[in-house]
């Protein structure tokens, strides 16, 4: 990361300076994006986006693109890192989504998130862009009832122009391995538990968003040093602008305003629940690969930690986990807010 603190700057200027290098970058390296099926000419002005950066996830697909399309996703633009199980020919396939193929690095691209930042400089200004993993799955109050729509439409008229969603990582009751999570089936019918607490927030003052670490992974990955632990807060949902980028995976962007998503006077602001289905019986077969690829933050120490402790079992389950039922248990738990959205 480009740092400006040498040259005794005031911090506004230096994340001005920040955010323009951001986006130089993301532009530099969209030569390493190869278009495999661009349907980008069908968007339509107010059609909601989602971008999504993958690699071997043939088997979550399916349902991945059901859900966000009965949410009211309207179109997929996808960078596929270099899949060799058929993830590219099915996505090709699907008449709501736009493919490019990457080859190079992801790790060279600041884990992604160049390809992510330059899509969304070129197609997604003016629509509301929801970036998220082919695991992560939105919910925000009313979405049973609700489409992603009428959520935007409600930030539109209240000025707002991001929407945070803290990530929930979902766990089985048993073992990871007791039940094989099968292509298009609903992984919260397997993975339908959540800690309800062991969440810790602190605010970044830099860059003015919410730095949240706790949950399943912390406590059975990351124990002898939870500050360690992978970082839980992330702000998907952005009415993009090309004046905009993310600086780090989807947990904080610049200008710093749009992590500004929650209220320091006693009140609260809306906000959603990412429901994480990192926890399949697929964990195991993943985190192998990631971490002999070596492609993640800290030299895939997330995945390094994986590892070891799956060498101690598989089973994230314990007595103080709730059973999953819907956005109003989230909000009841403080995992989630209305705010004003009545």
């Amino acid at each position: 990361m480009m740092r400006f603190n040498r040259f005794r700057l005031p911090a506004r200027v230096r994340r001005r300076a920040e955010r323009q290098w951001l986006i130089g970058r993301a532009i530099q390296r969209r030569g390493a994006l190869r278009a495999v099926a661009d349907r980008t000419a069908a968007i339509r002005p107010a059609d909601i986006l989602a971008f999504v950066t993958q690699r071997n996830e043939r088997i979550r697909l399916p349902y991945f693109l059901d859900y966000y399309r009965d949410l009211g996703v309207r179109h997929f633009l996808f960078v596929d890192n270099a899949s060799d199980d058929g993830s590219t020919d099915y996505l090709r396939r699907q008449e709501d989504v736009s493919l490019w193929r990457a080859e190079a690095s992801y790790k060279r691209a600041r884990f992604g998130m160049d390809w992510i930042n330059w899509l969304l400089w070129r197609y997604g200004r003016d629509h509301w862009c929801l970036s998220v993993d082919p695991d992560e799955f939105l919910v925000y109050p009313h979405c049973d009832c609700r489409p992603l729509a009428a959520l935007t439409d409600w930030l539109d008229a209240s000025g707002r122009r991001s929407f945070p969603a803290m990530l929930l990582d979902m766990y089985p009751r048993g073992a990871l391995e007791d039940e094989t999570y099968r292509e298009g089936g609903n992984p919260f019918e397997i993975a339908g538990w959540f800690d309800p607490a062991n969440y810790s927030i602190a605010k970044n003052k830099y860059y003015g968003n919410l730095w949240i670490q706790g949950g399943p992974r912390s406590r059975a990955f990351f124990s002898y040093d939870p500050l360690a632990g992978p970082a839980l807060n992330k702000i998907p949902l952005v009415k993009w602008q090309r004046r905009y980028a993310y600086v780090s995976s989807t947990h904080m962007l610049l200008p710093r305003g749009l992590n500004l998503v929650y209220d320091e006077n006693g009140g609260e602001m809306a906000s959603g629940c990412l429901l994480h289905a990192k926890f399949l019986s697929t964990f195991s077969e993943k985190s192998a690969e990631e971490l002999d690829r070596r492609q993640h933050y800290a030299d895939s120490q997330e995945y390094r930690a994986y590892h070891a402790g799956l060498q101690g079992g598989t089973r994230l389950w314990c007595s103080e986990s709730r059973e999953y039922r819907d956005w109003r248990q989230l909000e009841d738990l403080g995992l989630i807010s209305r705010g004003n959205w009545a």
